[in-house]
Parts: C-alpha cells; sequence; structure tokens
C-alpha cells in the first residue's frame, strides 16, 4: 500500500501561485543554479511509483515533460517513468506523449485515490494541483506534505490548504541552493 505525498511550493508569505495561476516566483529558484534541490526532487521522484494530478496541472506537466524540451532537466527520465494517474471531470483521455497514456478518474476522489493507494508497490507524488490537494486534505488521504519555501513575497495570489484544521508534525526540515526552505510533515486530521 502506498502513501500519499504533496510537494506545494508557496511564497514566503504562503501563497501557491501567483494572481495568474503560476508559480513565476519560482523560477529564480529553479533550474540550474539550484543543483542540490533537483537533486533532492531526483531523490523524491526515484522512491516514488505513481504521480497524482488534477486537469490544469496535468495540462502543464503533460506539455513539458514528455518532450524533448525536458531532456537537458535531471529529474525527467524518472518523472516520465511514473504511473500517471488524472483527476479530472473534463478530460476523459490523458496522453503523455510516447511515454503512454494517464489513467483518468473521474469519479469520487476519495474512493479513487484509496483504489490507487491499495494497489500501488509504492508512493504516490502530487505536485500542484491545489484544488484536488485540497480535496484530499479534506478527506484525510495526504500522508506526507512537503512545503518549499521560496525566499520571495508576491503579496497576493492563491493559497492552498484544507477547509478545517489539519495537525502537522515536522518530520524534516532543510535549506536548498542558500535560498529553498524545505519543511517536510507527517499529516493526522484535527480530533
Amino acid at each position: 500500500m502506498g502513501r500519499l505525498i504533496v510537494q506545494e511550493t508557496i511564497s514566503a508569505d504562503g501563497f501557491a501561485a501567483d494572481p495568474e495561476g503560476t508559480t513565476s516566483f519560482m523560477e529564480p529558484f529553479i533550474g540550474g543554479a539550484a543543483e542540490g534541490f533537483a537533486r533532492r526532487q531526483l531523490e523524491l521522484i526515484e522512491g516514488l511509483s505513481g504521480m497524482l494530478m488534477g486537469a490544469r496541472t496535468y495540462e502543464g506537466f503533460s506539455s513539458f515533460w514528455p518532450t524533448e524540451a525536458s531532456e537537458g532537466e535531471m529529474v525527467a527520465p524518472a518523472l516520465n517513468g511514473l504511473t500517471r494517474y488524472v483527476f479530472s471531470h473534463s478530460h476523459q483521455e490523458a496522453p503523455w506523449g510516447e511515454k503512454g497514456d494517464c489513467e483518468v478518474y473521474s469519479g469520487d476522489t476519495g474512493e479513487g485515490i484509496r483504489r490507487i493507494k491499495a494497489e500501488s508497490e509504492g508512493d504516490i507524488g502530487c505536485w500542484g494541483s491545489l484544488s484536488l490537494v485540497r480535496e484530499l486534505l479534506d478527506l484525510g488521504e495526504v500522508d506526507e506534505l512537503r512545503l518549499v519555501v521560496a525566499p520571495s513575497m508576491i503579496g497576493q495570489g492563491r493559497r492552498f490548504g484544507p477547509a478545517g484544521q489539519v495537525q502537522l508534525a515536522l518530520r524534516e526540515a532543510a535549506t536548498y541552493d542558500d535560498a529553498l526552505v524545505e519543511l517536510v510533515y507527517d499529516l493526522r486530521s484535527a480530533d
């Protein structure tokens, strides 16, 4: 049985997306200058068996990761090798370039994630997918939350999180590339 590991990037003032819905506040801290963080991501991805995405994250990821544009990215081979799941009411198919299709779930999110976890031979990762993550947090299905905090403040945008309270237990904190802070939490639902 697999666990669900969610990773979200946030600005120092707590936004997961800017007003345009992008994570442009992260751009100065990823790529060639952020080799330490890229190695950490590779370590995480190599420990996963699957990847979960909402519709918008799927659209963004599928237009980059399974294409030639990602060839120089350290994590691309490992990421493209994962089993991919898309939770969407708008997609009936979810191609991943020449790497095959993603499995699409359009029904009950709770049933879908519980089935994926039960059938998984390893952990499942989820990046972004703010609406889906909120629902999964509300359902108590997130097992680990990794917050990557960028040293920038954007003043406005979109936050993420559950509708109710969730207790977090800090397991690890690390700094990468003299810029990014990663906080790793185990989750327990509030009683």
